[in-house]
Parts: C-alpha cells; structure tokens; sequence
C-alpha cells in the first residue's frame, strides 16, 4: 500500500495522519517555532492534497510553538491548528 504522503505527491519525509472521514492532518513535531516560511510550505502542501482530494479538509498538528503570523496564513488557507501537548 501506498504511503498517504506519496499519494498526494509530498516528500516521503512528511507525516500524515488521517482525522476521519475526508479529515487529513500534517504532523510537524519540531522543537523549533513554526515560522511564516514552515508555515507557507504546509500550505503548499495542503494544496497538493486538496488537488487530489478537493472535499477534504486540512490540519496541521504541531506541539504550539508557532508564530501569529503563521497562524494567520493557515487560517486565510483554510488549515486548522490542533495542538499536540504531548509532543
């Protein structure tokens, strides 16, 4: 079986994990902030998946370490932000 990332055309490096029904989520667990460049790769790569899948909806999952400015581009494109304390 094919991995999720490759289906969609994303690095084999990148996580995905499925949320449910037509609910996908990137995984970026990093110890660094989240900045506006992170933030504008994710975006692409929710474009990738949203051209193979138009109906599904995007997360991204990330430990909270993110700036407003990154905050702001995910929600103008769509992509919530779920905080994995855990992480």
């Amino acid at each position: 079986m094919m991995p999720l990332a490759e289906k969609f055309g994303l690095p084999k490096n990148t996580q995905i994990e499925v949320l449910g029904a037509n609910h996908l989520a990137i995984v970026k667990m990093i110890k660094s902030r989240i900045i506006s460049k992170d933030a504008e790769k994710i975006v692409e790569m929710a474009g990738l998946i949203r051209q193979k899948e138009p109906n599904t909806e995007v997360s991204l999952i990330c430990s909270g370490n993110i700036c407003s400015k990154s905050i702001q581009l995910l929600e103008n494109n769509q992509i919530g932000i779920l905080i994995d304390e855990e992480g």
